[in-house]
């Protein structure tokens, strides 16, 4: 999604800068008007000159119009669409999109129009190319993820045929164990596939001889469910929270679409929605990939030997200059050096802090300590919020986990950011500690063991 928004954004801006660059040698020479227009007319057929300015379209803003090559004073730039039969259909309709350039020289109005209809549709021709190939990646990707369970599954196939091989040694002994009892045993794990993983072998109490085997295999069977089942939520979550924006930018688009291109203010609240719905997308993307890469065990961990008290200190001072609505109050015990990956940390601390501030009401206070306690450094943060319920303590680290959901629309968020907090403490091999009533407050404590200065 972010990929083809920036080539939307990307190709909208060169069809501009391919209009303007055709422009700059009409201009020049409307600054020493001949005795009619007809000569410059023919310096570019692809342009129109009206010696006035008619249009009334959709203005670009000034910040883009500062960076497009044309320079010239107090001109306004403009997309409009000539009035047309509703009848007609897309493709035609995009051949009467205009850019034009409404600008003064020697006290005379000019308007340059030119016609975008063409490089429009040369670029939705090149764009739906692109969406075509990225379809057969997603294809090319669920492929790959069916090899992947079918590789997963591989060692049940590879049980079963030890089994059988088995059976086959036991069934030519003289024993209370037939064979019948291992026969049983391979058919049930041949019938288990990915759609019946929470199948389970049962061993009567006759069957001592193989009770270990089925218990292993069984405890085999619970981590790799336990495992499928933790992706299949992971990808439902996240299409949920997905699915929110993009349902709320298609709405303002539909309603840019309708009636935005006339109404102002409608046009601004559209963007403005937008451009929100968008940075939240942004932000829980990467919150996903992080994840993805921790999971797969791909972040480096580069740590060093720091005074943990300096981030503690950095974050309150970039805190401070963005929120004015809530008291700060600091306590550290200088130094309390710990082995850690600094940017990591100073990561995770931010996430209690952001939480800190979007559940404490204003005017109220958030405390920042960090204490040194029995060779370990106490990092806490110290709300005067709405608290946690104690029903709700066990799960805030879960995943897309949000006790209520009426507050969480309200705070924002999507539900990872402890995720990701509790991934990083863990990888340094501390802990949290928490205590929170309601209506009073929430106090996360980090624990980590205490590291020696480089200096000693």
């Amino acid at each position: 999604m972010t990929i083809n928004t920036l080539i939307l954004l990307m190709g909208f801006f060169v069809i501009l800068w391919k209009a303007e660059i055709g422009t700059q040698d009409i201009i020049e020479a409307l600054k020493q008007p001949p005795d009619n227009l007809e000569s410059i007319y023919h310096l570019n057929r692809d342009y129109e000159i009206i010696m006035e300015e008619t249009s009334k379209g959709i203005i670009l803003p000034h910040n883009i119009q500062k960076k497009l090559p044309v320079e010239i004073h107090n001109a306004k730039r403009s997309i409009n669409m000539s009035k047309t039969n509703k009848d007609i259909g897309l493709l035609e309709k995009i051949d009467l999109i205009k850019y034009t350039i409404g600008f003064s020289i020697n006290n005379l109005s000019y308007q340059i129009v030119y016609s975008l209809g063409s490089n429009l549709k040369l670029f939705i021709y090149l764009f739906f190319i692109v969406l075509i190939f990225e379809l057969l990646i997603i294809i090319k990707n669920i492929s790959k993820g069916s090899k992947m369970i079918k590789k997963t599954l591989k060692p049940l196939a590879d049980l079963t045929e030890v089994t059988k091989s088995l059976n086959a040694e036991v069934s030519s002994m003289a024993s209370k164990a037939d064979g019948t009892y291992i026969k049983d045993l391979a058919g049930v794990i041949s019938n288990i596939d990915a759609n019946r993983l929470d199948s389970r072998i049962s061993v009567d109490s006759s069957q001592n001889e193989l009770k270990d085997l089925a218990s292993a295999i069984n405890d085999m069977l619970n981590r790799i469910n336990d495992s499928y089942q933790s992706q299949v939520r992971f990808v439902s979550d996240a299409s949920h929270e997905l699915r929110t924006p993009i349902s709320v930018i298609q709405g303002y688009v539909n309603l840019l679409d309708r009636w935005g291109k006339e109404d102002q203010k409608t046009m601004q609240e559209s963007i403005d929605a937008i451009k929100s719905e968008s940075e939240n997308m942004k932000v829980l993307v990467e919150q996903l990939l992080f994840l993805a890469r921790g999971d797969n065990e791909t972040i480096q961990l580069y740590k060093e030997v720091f005074d943990s008290c300096e981030v503690v200190n950095e974050i309150i001072h970039e805190t401070q200059m963005i929120d004015k609505n809530h008291n700060f109050e600091i306590d550290l015990n200088k130094p309390a050096y710990i082995n850690a990956d600094k940017q990591l940390l100073k990561q995770a601390i931010r996430i209690l802090v952001d939480n800190s501030i979007k559940f404490t009401p204003r005017g109220k206070k958030i405390i920042l300590k960090v204490v040194i306690k029995e060779n370990h450094v106490h990092i806490i943060v110290q709300d005067s919020g709405i608290g946690i319920d104690p029903e709700n303590l066990p799960h805030i680290f879960d995943r897309f986990y949000r006790s209520d959901e009426s507050r969480a629309r309200k705070t924002g968020g999507s539900g990872l950011g402890l995720s990701i907090a509790k991934w990083i403490i863990e990888r340094h091999e501390a802990y949290f500690e928490i205590l929170s009533r309601v209506d009073i407050g929430t106090r996360i404590t980090i624990v980590f063991p205490t590291a020696k200065s480089l200096e000693s």
